[in-house]
């Protein structure tokens, strides 16, 4: 069974997800406005999130202000334009000119790259000295450009231009890269500025084809595995409001975070206990470690510069998804501002996942076992070659958890024959993936039993052998305060089984100590390998530590800014830099994770899926185990 929400045609709740018809209202405000020139595209048309205080102040039955955020591209000038809308008056209400800020890339400046490659005489010469006559067959990527201090940077918006081959329209492109070229296009004048040639290398002789065709046999030893729910699912849905077992939640979606969970409630017997106000990731980015010409520039900020709503899929039952599903559609906006609905860009069902807790007692000869299950709620985007897909899962015992699954097929470099690369791995003949890194920043505005809360970093102390040790065997909590911006910078340390508490210290258990949740590194997760001073360490500064923690400010929403495209830096190392207090105060975690990718030959040509994330895990939240109160499994369980 699936279903599907059907968004009101008025959100009844400040936060409900946008509507087709505001989109259309907001795009058509700002397009007749005389400021507004001609040719002009819309990056984004999305909600204007209220504030914390203007949420708090609202009750069910008041009326709902409804504001759109509109990000306006002028034509032929590098430049942004921030609108805001009131929906119901149709009427703009304000409007921001960042002269020099650059917005994310655009499909519609993207395929003028892709055509003015095709048509530019030195891209084509480039072409066929590599003997590639045929020039439909070449698959053109336009990239985020980065910041290197190239004259092509000065002034406008630039796109670098990568090239690879297929010998059909199902062919995979990524095997056949044409190495040596990259092409810069100025998307803000739509014109070549340059195509660098850096010397012919040969073609990889292999398609790399994962298609089903290319690789029979397939398996015939699996039998069909299904999961089944005779009595529906446990959760209701209304509007964008999700109850499920002591859990509630709003979902929502942004063109450049994707999904997006809202007021993370648990009802704890008569009380309702927020413990986030709003969770999502808001940045990553992908450096690559190869010092070269053709592949150094590669730093994608998936979300600043693409945008990983924009990218979302429309995911499939048995394909995505699995089991009762819920799917959530949301509104888009196209670049001309029309409205457009992504059919299930978001994936709800619940999942068995194992034990949750059991004793079996020798002596009194009783068995008691419990079993969990979560609540998943998730979206998958494809950014070019790559996948990724976010997952959040809320589960019986009080524990919050995103993992990020990343998939998809390597960015790789062609190799000419008995060279082996320094900074790449060999994964096909003719073939190396260069070395990068996945790096993510998830924005956990906390609100543990309401605010403020402060931050503690917890990590096992081992007591030095003496008279207090004699065994030598003793270690303990510390806990540490972070009182400060600069204080709360902070790295993973699995040696000390290192983890940072969020605590509310005017909430107290029955043990008279405060509330609090922890975030806890659920895996090895790096932070960034470029130098600090390197263009990507400046201008993905976030990466540089796990942990951050900022005083919440609404504008303060995106870990490398809000226009990381060409950037020169921003995002949470200038906002830290005031070093604020962060005690006893409405606090946002800001938390760096992800992978550090060594490609393997098992990665080519479509990579099996890599996992990394955090959990957020009740600790002194509640008085006792919270999920004594599961009825046993329906029926004995038997052997």
């Amino acid at each position: 069974m699936t279903t599907t929400a059907v968004p009101p045609t008025v959100p009844d709740h400040p936060l409900g997800l946008i509507t087709g018809e505001e989109i259309r209202t907001a795009a058509a405000a700002v397009k007749a406005d005389p400021r507004c020139t001609e040719g002009s595209l819309l990056a984004h048309v999305r909600l204007h999130e209220p504030t914390k205080a203007a949420l708090a102040a609202w009750s069910p039955g008041d009326p709902v202000a409804r504001v759109a955020e509109v990000q306006v591209v002028p034509a032929g000038r590098n430049a942004v334009i921030e609108a805001l809308v009131d929906v119901a008056a149709g009427t703009v209400t304000d409007w921001v000119e960042h002269e020099g800020e650059r917005p994310g890339l655009l499909f519609t400046e993207s395929m003028h790259a892709i055509i003015g490659c095709r048509e530019d005489a030195e891209w084509q010469a480039a072409m066929r000295r590599r003997g590639i006559e045929d020039l439909d067959l070449v698959q053109i990527d336009p990239w985020p450009a980065g910041t290197f201090g190239s004259p092509h940077e000065e002034g406008r918006r630039i796109a670098r231009c990568i090239m690879f081959v297929r010998e059909s329209p199902d062919d995979n492109g990524y095997a056949r890269p044409v190495e040596g070229v990259v092409a810069f296009w100025d998307m803000t004048n739509q014109c070549m500025l340059e195509v660098a040639d850096h010397g012919v290398v040969s073609m990889p002789p292999e398609r790399g084809s994962y298609l089903p065709a290319d690789h029979e046999p397939l398996r015939t030893d699996l039998r069909p595995l299904q999961i089944v729910q005779p009595e529906g699912p446990s959760f209701t849905v209304e509007g964008n409001l999700v109850r499920w077992g002591r859990w509630s939640v709003r979902v929502g979606f942004d063109p450049y975070e994707g999904l997006v969970l809202h007021q993370v409630t648990y009802h704890d017997h008569d009380r309702d206990r927020p413990v986030l106000h709003r969770a999502s990731v808001t940045e990553m980015v992908v450096p690559y470690g190869d010092p070269g010409p053709l592949h150094g520039w590669k730093n994608a900020f998936d979300a600043g510069e693409w945008g990983l709503g924009r990218m979302a899929n429309s995911l499939k039952l048995g394909c995505d998804c699995l089991g009762e599903i819920h799917y959530f559609d949301v509104q888009m906006a196209t670049e001309a501002g029309d409205p457009y609905t992504l059919e299930h860009a978001i994936c709800m069902h619940e999942e068995d996942y194992g034990i949750l807790w059991k004793h079996h007692d020798l002596q009194g000869g009783t068995n008691e076992t419990r079993r969990s299950r979560r609540l998943v709620i998730s979206f998958i985007a494809t950014v070019g070659n790559y996948e990724y897909g976010f997952y959040w899962y809320l589960y019986l015992d009080g524990n919050i958890q995103l993992e990020a699954k990343l998939t998809g097929i390597v960015s790789p470099m062609a190799v000419a024959p008995g060279d082996e690369p320094e900074y790449a791995n060999m994964i096909a003949p003719g073939l190396a993936a260069p070395h990068h890194q996945h790096l993510f920043s998830a924005r956990l505005d906390f609100d543990v039993d309401g605010a403020p809360n402060s931050v503690y970093e917890v990590e096992a102390e081992v007591v030095p052998p003496g008279p207090d040790n004699p065994w030598k065997n003793a270690f303990r909590p510390k806990a540490t305060r972070l009182d400060t911006e600069s204080a709360a910078k902070r790295d993973m340390n699995a040696a000390t089984s290192r983890s940072w508490r969020i605590v509310n210290e005017h909430s107290r258990n029955r043990l008279g100590k405060p509330v609090a949740y922890k975030l806890i590194p659920t895996m090895s997760t790096p932070t960034m390998l470029a130098d600090p001073d390197s263009s990507v360490g400046r201008r993905a500064g976030f990466a540089r530590h796990n942990l951050w923690v900022t005083p919440y400010a609404p504008d303060e929403r995106r870990a490398a800014g809000e226009y990381p495209n060409q950037s020169v830096g921003g995002g949470l190392p200038d906002w830290t830099a005031a070093d604020r207090s962060i005690v006893d105060t409405d606090v946002v975690v800001w938390y760096t994770f992800g992978v550090t990718h060594f490609v393997r030959p098992e990665d080519w040509p479509v990579m099996p899926v890599e996992y990394t994330g955090f959990l957020c895990s009740p600790y002194g939240f509640f008085d006792r185990n919270p999920a004594l109160d599961l009825p046993p499994s329906a029926g004995a369980c038997h052997a």
